[in-house]
Parts: C-alpha cells; sequence; structure tokens
C-alpha cells in the first residue's frame, strides 16, 4: 500500500466506475478526495462514503469555466493538489463514420478529448507552484486501435494519448508526472452507451478473455499517483489484457 497522507487527489468521473475504484484506493492510502462528477447527488454520496474530509464537487469537464471554479474550490477547501485522475468520460453511440451524427462526434470529443486538456490545465499551476505532482489520464485501448464503428471514442482517446505525452515532456523537469493508460472495456455505466454487438466485439478482442476488472486499474493507476513512480512520465501503460501490441 502507498502512503499518500496529507495528499489531495483530484479524481474526476469519482462517483463511480474507474474513478470510483481509484478514489476507494487513494483514501485507503491516506489521502483525502475530491471527487469531481457531473453527477452531483451521485458525487456526494461517495465523498461521504470516503470520508476523511473528502469532497465532492459538480464538474462538467467540457466546461472550462467548471473546471476552473471547481479546480479554485478545491484548492480553497484543501489548499493544495497533489494527484490527478482524469477517468471522466463516455463512450458515446456507434455507428459507422457516414451515419455518425455530427453532434455527436463533437459531444464526445468535448468531453473526452477537452475535458482532458481542462482538467490538466486547471491543475498545472498549483502543482508547478508546489513543486509535484502526478497526473494520469484514463484513455482507452480505442485509442491505440481504433474501434469499428466508434469513431470518435477511438480518435477522442487517441487524442488523449497524444496530449499526454505532450503535457509529459513539458513538465519533465519538473517533479510532476503525466502518463495515461489504456484500458480494455470494464463493465461500468458506460456499457448502457454501447450496443450488445459493439460489447461482444470489445470481449472477443480481449486475448485474456474477460473484461477489465476495476481493482485492477485502480492498481496501475494509483502506482502512477506515487511518489515511487519518480522518472516515467509522458508514458501510456497497457490495461488492455493482451489485446494491444505496442
Amino acid at each position: 500500500m502507498n502512503d499518500f497522507s496529507g495528499q489531495v487527489a483530484v479524481v474526476t468521473g469519482g462517483a463511480q466506475g474507474i474513478g470510483g475504484a481509484v478514489a476507494d484506493r487513494l483514501r485507503a492510502g491516506g489521502a483525502r478526495i475530491a471527487v469531481w462528477d457531473l453527477d452531483a447527488a451521485l458525487a456526494e454520496e461517495k465523498a461521504a462514503s470516503l470520508g476523511g474530509g473528502s469532497f465532492a464537487a459538480r464538474v462538467d469537464v467540457a466546461d472550462w469555466a467548471s473546471v476552473q471554479a471547481a479546480a479554485q474550490e478545491t484548492l480553497t477547501r484543501a489548499g493544495r493538489i497533489d494527484i490527478v485522475v482524469n477517468a471522466a468520460g463516455i463512450a458515446g453511440s456507434n455507428a459507422p463514420v457516414e451515419d455518425y451524427a455530427v453532434d455527436e462526434f463533437a459531444r464526445i470529443v468535448a468531453i473526452n478529448l477537452n475535458g482532458t486538456f481542462h482538467v490538466n490545465k486547471a491543475v498545472v499551476p498549483a502543482m508547478k507552484a508546489r513543486g509535484y505532482g502526478r497526473i494520469v489520464n484514463v484513455a482507452s485501448v480505442a485509442g491505440k486501435e481504433g474501434n469499428p464503428n466508434a469513431s470518435a471514442y477511438s480518435a477522442s482517446k487517441a487524442g488523449v494519448i497524444g496530449f499526454t505525452k505532450s503535457l509529459g515532456k513539458e513538465l519533465a523537469g519538473e517533479d510532476i508526472a503525466v502518463n495515461c493508460v489504456t484500458p480494455a472495456a470494464a463493465r461500468t455505466r458506460i456499457f448502457d452507451q454501447m450496443s450488445q454487438e459493439h460489447i461482444d466485439y470489445m470481449l472477443s478482442k480481449i486475448p485474456r478473455g474477460r473484461f477489465l476488472e476495476l481493482d485492477e486499474a485502480a492498481a496501475m493507476i494509483v502506482w502512477l499517483c506515487s511518489t515511487e513512480n519518480s522518472f516515467t512520465t509522458g508514458a501510456t501503460f497497457d490495461l488492455s489484457g493482451g489485446r494491444a501490441t505496442y
């Protein structure tokens, strides 16, 4: 168990799913958690269950003003931001490119890619001021390989990988690590946005023959948030169960 005593961790999408599992593990290590989520009621419930001074903020990561306000609220309430795990995201609908709704494509990119930019941009100044930080952006194996009938999701997650590599290099001279993970599918509420055909397709591509467990994702992500991860930055860590070949 890594020791996060005295540290403050922001977890976007932290009310449930991978973000929720990460919040649990960081809290178990002693961190105080700021649960940033679009679902305010669920975020409040999660923060209450975490305890230890954890608190919730309703955040729409696609809205820069909303992210700015949450970052300021977090700094006012907790005085610092040491860790950020950016797990907020959506899958969107499944359709071939010629049938894909233009507005839907833009919405997915706004949340998954622009949202990642907004959250990272908002927290970097506070980390630089303290000379320390750990950021983990949750991408997807779809960002490496591209899933058919999921062009918006695949493109947005590929963008998260490229963005992470860029920011990691920008901050390489600081004790601020910026990495991302590329999970295969896990059984979360994001499945509600997908067709059964697409879910079956994703499972068929995983050599381990099963979906990712939330605790498995959290274990890798939380190590990337620790002081032990003192050298690696701008990197992509695979969580695809053998699917990805690079």
